[in-house]
């Protein structure tokens, strides 16, 4: 399974239709260096569109829908991606709901029962919104299993990728701690002791 915008930054990707959502979040410009942000551009953000489209399409057997954007659109999604970053690192943060949390439009979707008698949501809407319904209907559904807990923003600012935490008490904050938790532990010492430098009284001269 190919996820572009997760596999530039050489991480796993989510199970199933949440790994759509985990590479929408990782449209955006991070890493070291810094990537580009597929969605500032419209030729870059319907590539990735039409390739995530298809990678979520056989992650879950279903039919993708075929969505063309227009700068409109395109700028609708970069601002629906930055609520959903937020939301999601307010998460990892033990934030709760109430002042400060993200706002979302509301966005439409359809029920539809198949020949085997399954219940499906099915994304509704054009251009953007029916992108942003399809990522919102694999958060509700992920919400269900308690997976979606597990995507989660990296800590480290300089990072700052869209990862799924695989941890055994889902406690992770880094996309990878070797890299992401080490340099940014480094940081908080340096400046602690930056910090502490300059708390010290002067030196008394005679």
């Amino acid at each position: 399974m190919t996820w572009s915008a997760t596999d530039r930054y050489g991480m796993d990707a989510a199970p199933g239709g949440l790994a759509f959502v985990q590479d929408l979040l990782n449209t955006f410009s991070a890493g070291k260096p810094r990537k580009p942000d597929w969605l500032e551009d419209l030729g870059a953000a319907q590539v990735w569109l039409d390739a995530a489209l298809s990678g979520w399409s056989r992650a879950t057997g279903r039919r993708a829908p075929v969505v063309e954007l227009d700068d409109r659109d395109r700028e609708s999604l970069h601002d629906f991606r930055g609520s959903l970053r937020r939301m999601l690192a307010r998460q990892g943060d033990g934030a709760s709901p109430g002042p400060g949390s993200p706002a979302f439009p509301s966005m439409a979707a359809s029920m539809r029962v198949d020949e085997s008698g399954t219940i499906t949501t099915e994304a509704a809407g054009t251009g953007w919104r029916r992108v942003a319904s399809l990522a919102l209907i694999e958060c509700f559904e992920a919400q269900q299993t308690d997976a979606l807990r597990r995507l989660k923003i990296c800590r480290n600012e300089r990072c700052a990728c869209a990862f799924f935490d695989r941890s055994r008490n889902k406690t992770g904050v880094w996309h990878d701690v070797r890299v992401c938790g080490n340099a940014t532990n480094l940081r908080a010492y340096r400046a602690r002791q930056r910090a502490q430098t300059a708390d010290r009284p002067a030196p008394v001269t005679e």
